[in-house]
């Protein structure tokens, strides 16, 4: 799927103007803006062009309704989140897990995460829309660490590429799953102590973390 915020020219098979990046990030932030002061319930594509200062038919040009206008707007945020280079695999998920956090404690992020996925319980559409605006394009983070880990010889290569697919996967559903309930469901702080808690129970397991560095290579 193809960022909103970043396409400057006509979709495949479409003519007309070209869309306008600044006018697709102002109706996305309206879109943010509007979420956190009337809820999902109340949100209309008319409060969005208004905020925004475009017509309704502009936003309908880009998106076909409410859903996926919003879904575009969360991952414009998630798309934020960047992974530099720590030096280790420990720093480098350290550092992730943090930016997440801090990223979920925005209202906006807050408010149309959850409102999405409370909708998407209804909506397998837009279930399938948010697996591919925000899921699928948020493992480049732990494609890139991987990769980072396997040259500095913290990690093994994996020849088969089935295997290396489901490992992303499943490191992502358990950093990704982690931050959001502590974050989103439990209300509690994702501070430094509990994420390098946490990381270290991520990199050693459950017998190793007590370990700390020192202890069996990661498992991951």
């Amino acid at each position: 799927m193809r960022n909103p915020s970043s396409d400057t020219s006509c979709p495949p098979g479409r003519t007309g103007r070209p869309r306008s990046a600044a006018a697709d990030a102002a109706i996305l932030a309206a879109t943010r803006d509007a979420l956190v002061e009337l809820g999902w319930s109340k949100l209309t594509m008319g409060d969005v062009s208004v905020r925004a200062g475009v017509a309704k038919t502009t936003l309908y040009r880009r998106w076909s309704g409410k859903s996926e206008l919003v879904v575009d707007a969360v991952a414009e945020l998630f798309d934020s989140l960047e992974l530099p280079d720590r030096g280790s695999l420990e720093a480098d998920i350290e550092y992730v897990v943090l930016q997440f956090a801090a990223l979920l404690r925005r209202p906006e992020a807050r408010t149309a995460l959850m409102a999405v996925v409370a909708e998407s319980t209804r909506d397998e559409a837009l279930r399938d829309r948010i697996r591919s605006a925000i899921v699928d394009r948020q493992k480049r983070l732990v494609v890139l660490g991987r990769e980072r880990a396997q040259a500095r010889g913290e990690l093994p290569y994996e020849a088969d590429e089935s295997l290396a697919a489901h490992t992303t996967d499943l490191i992502f559903d358990v950093i990704a799953g982690t931050v959001v309930h502590r974050a989103l469901v439990s209300s509690e702080p994702v501070d430094e102590l509990w994420v390098a808690t946490f990381t270290s129970l991520l990199m050693y397991g459950l017998q190793g973390s007590a370990a700390g560095p020192s202890g069996p290579a990661p498992a991951v």
